[in-house]
């Protein structure tokens, strides 16, 4: 059985927004789009779930605290402090903190005004 058929739902996760940018007026053409940028604190034993993808929604994501486990593919990667990945159209995804500590990461997306 794959990660993606038993996702827990979202548990132990908390998101806050730090910024955003309206890009339809900095960038022709991005009407209706904005940048954001949000922290995400998932607790030990927290799941942001459940699958979900990045179709028109791409961003990049960076740890500042803790050990956040992705969930991609059937396989799954650790990453610590320090370190962050891309999220594209083609991700298909959930997290989650096996963690004793909280993780902290910076989440930076593109979205459409909601």
């Amino acid at each position: 059985m794959s990660d993606e058929q038993v996702t827990p739902e979202t548990r132990g996760v908390a998101v806050e927004l730090l910024a955003t940018v309206d890009l339809g007026s900095e960038i022709k053409g991005m009407e209706g789009h904005r940048l954001r940028m949000r922290m995400v604190t998932i607790e030990p034993g927290g799941v942001f779930g459940p699958v979900h993808d990045h179709k028109g929604r791409p961003g990049v994501v960076y740890v500042l605290q803790g050990t956040i486990t992705d969930h991609r593919g059937g396989l799954s990667t650790d990453y610590g402090p320090g370190v962050g990945w891309p999220e594209d159209r083609n991700t298909l995804h959930w997290l989650e903190n096996r963690g004793t500590v909280s993780a902290v990461e910076i989440s930076v997306d593109v979205v459409r005004h909601e």
